[in-house]
């Protein structure tokens, strides 16, 4: 019999697909759960072959079979990606943590995803996110709770703090609600021990971005906005997987 880990993996790519329409759709305000989908060229509803992960893709050689408008490589790479988080969490977490672990990640993924190309975190994924990393620290260890409820408030309260600082001398928003509510989330999974860690990773993976982008001939100046959620997200799934790096002692979790 297969496992409950394992099903993740075969429920991966669906995720994926389901992922693609939360990007597509969040940041338009449109529904994601009534309504067919359509290609957002014709109008023209999918049939379900079209919805089948990765291979309608492929079937359809990644154009709309309708009108020929090119889709694009968002949704095979999204639900790629989808099985790549729970194969990772299969490898990594214990089993009775894969289906947690998969879905911090999945959640992470859209995060990620919709920052970058629209600029928002939106609430109605960093918001259950935070409550299921309390609900998954009570489960754990209940007598561990606080560290983690403590971590949420001290991630929420750091971002606002600074963010408010930084619109106060550059007279203009740097960290905007939705990257302190995401830190929430991740002081919720990684307790206040983690939040460094999260901080670090995610600060010299954006470093690194920068980095390439400029070496790619994008002109990167102060004003340019460069969306912190993908960083976050990194740094927090890293630090869940792998733990936070030594910065504190180990009776600080007790």
């Amino acid at each position: 019999m297969m496992s409950v880990g394992w099903l993740a993996l075969l429920a991966a790519p669906v995720i994926g697909s389901f992922l693609t329409v939360l990007i597509v759709r969040l940041p338009r305000g449109e529904g994601v759960v009534l309504g067919r989908s359509r290609c957002r060229a014709c109008a023209q509803p999918l049939a379900p072959l079209d919805l089948i992960p990765l291979l309608g893709w492929l079937l359809c050689q990644g154009r709309c079979r309708y009108c020929g408008v090119p889709i694009g490589p968002l949704y095979p790479a999204v639900e790629l990606a989808a099985i790549g988080v729970a194969g990772w969490a299969l490898l990594v977490v214990p089993e009775e943590m894969v289906w947690p672990t998969a879905l911090l990640g999945w959640v992470l993924l859209a995060l990620a995803v919709i920052d970058w190309r629209a600029m928002v975190l939106p609430d109605v994924l960093t918001l259950p996110l935070a409550a299921a990393g309390l609900a998954v620290a009570m489960l754990n260890d209940p007598a561990l709770a606080w560290a983690h409820l403590l971590g949420a408030g001290l991630g929420w309260l750091s971002f606002r703090l600074i963010g408010a600082l930084y619109a106060r001398l550059r007279g203009r928003e740097g960290l905007g609600r939705g990257d302190a509510k995401l830190m929430a989330a991740a002081g919720a999974w990684v307790s206040w021990q983690g939040l460094p860690t999260v901080i670090l990773v995610a600060a010299l993976a954006a470093l690194i971005a920068v980095g390439l982008l400029a070496a790619a001939g994008k002109r990167i100046e102060r004003a340019t906005a460069i969306p912190f959620g993908p960083f976050l997200a990194l740094g927090l799934w890293l630090t869940w997987l792998y733990g936070p790096l030594l910065l504190f002692p180990a009776a600080a979790l007790r």
